[in-house]
């Protein structure tokens, strides 16, 4: 592959709801301009970029995928992004690679909840961005109804830069905004100028005078050409409209059927005539060396740096770091620096990849985006020189709060589990293990279920490891509320010497449930030796570990020691820790005691319109609302503290409540003592798995 200057990059991320025709466009983009001989399939799974065999088995995208498309001389490298909501943190890391995004909208189905969060994304980013409505050749697409939508949604920014030209349902052409020229469609590639059909000239004067408009605000030279009615011509038109969409003041809509071929030429043309190249954005990291900004702005002639945006793991193919070329050149025989682990390495190879298949390159120039094979870097790694150490900041990945237990299916394939899943975990941010000790299980985090679902199926196709999801078990504590007053006496003999251990203890709540327990001692009169003291604690400390109600740990107890007494031989620290313990158990379940479950600070952002069937939900969850608080961008927040054992499924229940709209975070706040129905069900649950 040809090496292309920066000037001639465009890196384009395509975002949209899921189904909306992303990886269609992307195949017909490819087919056209040579890469593939066939225009692949979603449902065949024979598309570029589908090339996961669990995204073939489930007809949508999981991962995103890259194609380098070359059109009139210049390289686009499109990233295409699922679209299902799972799977957020792949678009994440393509917007944080992109330098310009096409919002796909579903002819057919209009504007939906996906095509709003991707307009997030790009506001978040600042990422210029223009909408392409897919599925044209569907009798009941209709453009107009999107077109109002998306201004109704984001005001005048609204640009559209075609209109539609429908016969007996069917699109059979368009109307060019800006040169106010027809074109009806031949056949898949080729069209004939037509005339402008009657219906359209009124739709096509409104949408060319919003446009003037937006052309005049750019000066104040144009300004007053408007005002005294002089025509702009049609360089000047897209040379103010470049200059828009690059600032986000501006945000085209175009449109086609991916399927047919139609409209994909005119994106493509677009893209280069509308969408800036790298080297008219911006990128800053910091001098390592000294300490100050380094404004890299994709400037070939400074020091060389990238940065690590997504990282591949295979099996078959090995492991693949993708970069972003911040400044400089990279090159085969290069040095670079990873400036996160402080390690050297030599660039190897140079690959861009088509979709599964790496192509190898003898170049990647300032802003064009690429692979580095086989290298011990992570995603959203700096890399530079040695001599020159820059470091850039950390694009932000959504924090994954659906969690399962999983366990290996196979006795003795835990570790091979657990370095599968920790592969998969390189390739997706948003996927963590964790391991939890004290309730002696594994959680997978994600986003969603189907995330966790999709995981576990990889990890069986890709690394031949079964594991099955399950409920997580719940952190709960164990406390008492009373006090109590135990005398536990240990007495053994068995032939030489025996053991004698007496305690007389106290129990009390203490008051800090941070705390396992507080110890003390009142003893008088040498009843109990002092140097027993420390195993009266331990017999203490061991017991809370596991407490007597339901066998989980114990906090919030105060042990006090006040009598006892001892044997001049029999005694040892083993018989005072065993009386202790004996004490501990007994003195507990005299106390009042109480099961405690951990309660989550949650907070749920969805439109206003859900927020009562919202906080209806969280009721059912026992959840207290504490407030609902406007974000000014038409949502509210609603702030709740919720037991986190209502939690489990609660993503896939807001989703359907809100249609997808709806994201919520919690932390852990505090333990609060269980009703007793949860009590009693705990309990007996944990007495049948003793038994088990």
């Amino acid at each position: 592959m040809n090496v292309y200057t920066t000037d001639k990059i465009r890196n384009v991320v395509l975002l949209g709801h899921g189904g909306a025709g992303k990886t269609s466009l992307l195949e017909a983009m490819a087919y056209l301009t040579g890469i593939t001989s066939r225009l692949g399939s979603v449902a065949d799974g024979t598309t570029l970029s589908d090339f996961d065999k669990e995204e073939q088995n489930r007809k949508f995208s999981i991962n995103t995928s890259m194609a380098p498309i070359i059109w009139n001389d210049c390289k686009i490298n499109v990233l295409d992004t699922p679209g299902y909501f799972d799977f957020i943190g792949e678009v994440e890391e393509a917007v944080a690679a992109a330098d310009a995004a096409i919002i796909v909208v579903n002819g057919k189905n209009g504007v939906e909840v996906g095509t709003q969060k991707a307009w997030e994304l790009c506001e978040k980013y600042h990422l210029p961005r223009m909408f392409y409505v897919s599925n044209m050749d569907f009798d009941n697409a209709s453009y107009r109804k999107i077109v109002e939508t998306l201004t109704d949604l984001y005001g005048k920014k609204i640009a559209p830069m075609y209109l539609p030209i429908r016969e007996n349902e069917k699109f059979v052409g368009y109307v060019n905004v800006v040169k106010q020229r027809a074109r009806r469609y031949v056949d898949k590639q080729n069209k004939v100028e037509c005339e402008i059909p009657d219906y359209l000239k009124d739709y096509l004067a409104n949408y060319r005078d919003t446009m003037l408009e937006s052309v005049a605000e750019t000066s104040e030279a144009f300004m007053d050409r408007y005002f005294n009615g002089e025509e702009f011509t049609e360089a000047e038109i897209v040379s103010a409209l470049k200059a828009n969409v690059s600032t986000c003041d501006m945000v085209p809509v175009t449109m086609g059927a991916s399927v047919n071929l139609q409209g994909i030429m005119i994106l493509l043309d677009d893209i280069i005539s509308y969408f800036p190249s790298p080297k008219e954005r911006q990128i800053a990291g910091v001098s390592l060396k000294s300490n100050e900004i380094f404004q890299a702005d994709y400037d070939f002639s400074k020091a060389k740096s990238a940065f690590v945006w997504k990282t591949i793991v295979d099996p078959f193919i090995g492991k693949y770091s993708m970069i972003k070329v911040a400044s400089g050149s990279l090159r085969p025989d290069d040095m670079l620096f990873d400036t996160e682990n402080q390690n050297e390495f030599r660039a190897g190879k140079l690959y861009v990849f088509e979709g599964s298949k790496p192509t190898e390159v003898s170049e990647l120039m300032a802003g064009d985006i690429g692979a580095l094979s086989k290298l011990d870097v992570d995603t959203r790694d700096s890399i530079s020189t040695k001599a020159n150490p820059v470091q850039y900041g950390k694009f932000e990945i959504s924090t994954p709060y659906t969690y399962k237990k999983y366990v290996a299916v196979t006795k003795g394939e835990e570790d091979k589990a657990a370095q599968g899943l920790s592969k998969l975990a390189q390739e997706d941010q948003t996927l963590r293990v964790v391991n939890d000790a004290e309730n002696h299980q594994t959680l997978l985090y994600g986003i969603g279920d189907q995330q966790l679902e999709v995981a576990a199926s990889k990890l069986l196709n890709k690394y031949k490891v079964k594991i099955a999801l399950e409920k997580p078990a719940v952190a709960y504590r164990e406390t008492i509320r009373k006090t109590s007053d135990v005398d536990s006496k240990y007495k053994k003999q068995s032939g030489g010497h025996g053991q004698y251990g007496h305690v007389k203890m106290k129990f009390e709540p203490s008051g800090d449930l941070e705390k396992p327990y507080v110890f003390e001692q009142i003893v008088v009169g040498g009843s109990v030796p002092k140097n027993y003291f420390p195993a009266v604690e331990k017999g203490i400390a061991e017991s809370v570990l596991k407490g007597p109600m339901a066998g989980y740990p114990v906090v919030g107890v105060k042990a006090v020691l006040y009598d006892g007494s001892y044997h001049p031989v029999d005694s040892s620290e083993q018989a005072f820790k065993t009386a202790a313990s004996m004490a501990f158990k007994k003195g507990f379940m005299e106390a009042g005691p109480v099961l405690l479950e951990p309660i989550a600070s949650l907070k749920v952002t969805a439109p206003d319109k859900y927020t009562g069937d919202i906080m209806g939900d969280l009721n059912k969850r026992r959840g207290r609302v504490l407030g609902m608080n406007p974000d000014h961008k038409g949502n509210t927040i609603v702030e709740a503290d919720v037991p986190q054992s209502e939690l489990y499924g609660y993503c896939t229940t807001l989703r359907s409540i809100t249609g997808g709209a709806g994201s919520f975070e919690y932390t852990f706040a505090r333990y609060e003592q269980a009703p007793a129905d949860v009590q009693e069900k705990e309990i007996e649950a944990r007495a049948e798995e003793a038994t088990k």
